[in-house]
């Protein structure tokens, strides 16, 4: 029988995290999408957002939002949310329960929005707020810019929705599907104990 030690899950723990730094820019990387789970009253609610920043000491996961969106409001009702990444190839899912911290319009929000392309700054120029049912299909882009990129100038109006969330990890669950035994441990406050798969 495989022996799992310590050191090894220490050893996993550090490979996840270059993993997940990787997929910050690496669209082919599994992380690049990870799911964000939320509470609307009791209702949990579940989507898939793209990574946009990862940071350690404490651990945070970063991704932009438009305020104006359900997920916001839920994150700012309760800002209890866990996130659930997975490499298939891998097998490797990573769970991270976490608080949400909604940066709009300050400092952390202006610097990100800054280095923001144009392509998707378009994305947070719509005038319909994001889930609003609608009567017919629209793509809540300004017309203008559905085949190019927004002027800088005209761009500039889609910061008022523009919001920069960030997931404080509260722990951190990691689970490895193997034929010969799993391997599951959660991490919190860097103690890590083993989980039975």
């Amino acid at each position: 029988m495989k022996k799992i030690s310590i050191n090894d899950a220490k050893n996993i723990y550090s490979r996840e995290l270059e993993y997940l730094r990787d997929g910050i820019l690496n669209s082919k990387n599994p992380y690049h999408f990870f799911n964000l789970s939320t509470l609307d009253n009791n209702h949990p609610e579940s989507r898939t957002v793209v990574l946009r920043d990862f940071k350690t000491q404490p651990i945070k996961i970063l991704f932009n939002a438009d305020f104006r969106s359900p997920k916001v409001e839920q994150m700012i009702k309760n800002s209890n949310c866990t996130v659930l990444f997975y490499d298939n190839h891998r097998r490797v899912q990573l769970r991270f329960n976490c608080k949400a911290v909604i940066n709009h319009k300050n400092n952390i929000s202006s610097r990100v929005w800054s280095s923001t392309p144009l392509q998707s700054r378009k994305c947070y120029m719509g005038n319909l707020n994001p889930s609003k049912i609608i009567k017919d299909w629209n793509p809540n882009i300004p017309v203008e810019y559905l085949k190019k990129d927004p002027e800088q100038k005209d761009s500039e109006s889609g910061y008022n929705n523009f919001t920069v969330i960030e997931l404080i990890v509260n722990n951190l669950d990691i689970l490895e599907l193997h034929h010969d035994g799993h391997v599951r441990f959660n991490i919190n406050n860097d103690e890590i104990k083993f989980l039975a798969p």
